[in-house]
């Protein structure tokens, strides 16, 4: 999809129609201030996802950091075995 660019008076003299290109295209629209790249506008939900992928994407590279520096892992099985085991644990306690 190509990136949707509009100059800020655009902002300015019709807001409506630059918010609802966020909306309904789900893409984050650029703004240009005399020619040159200047803010990107987004809806909520499309900045809410943004936000949820790079806290994803972040916990995955601490992940593969501590892999890749000897961090001991643990195999499906054993995480599976563990899971069940904290569950028990938290069954009975409340039990």
């Amino acid at each position: 999809m190509q990136p949707v660019i509009k100059p800020s008076s655009e902002l300015r003299k019709n807001y409506n129609n630059v918010a609802e290109i966020c909306r309904t295209n789900k893409v984050p629209v650029f703004l240009t201030l005399n020619g040159e790249g200047d803010m990107v506008l987004m809806d909520i939900e499309t900045y809410g996802r943004r936000e949820q992928n790079l806290a994803t994407a972040e916990r995955l590279i601490a992940a593969e950091t501590a892999r890749l520096m000897g961090t001991q892992g643990y195999s499906i099985d054993e995480f599976q075995r563990n899971m069940r085991q904290a569950i028990n644990q938290g069954t009975s306690k409340n039990g």
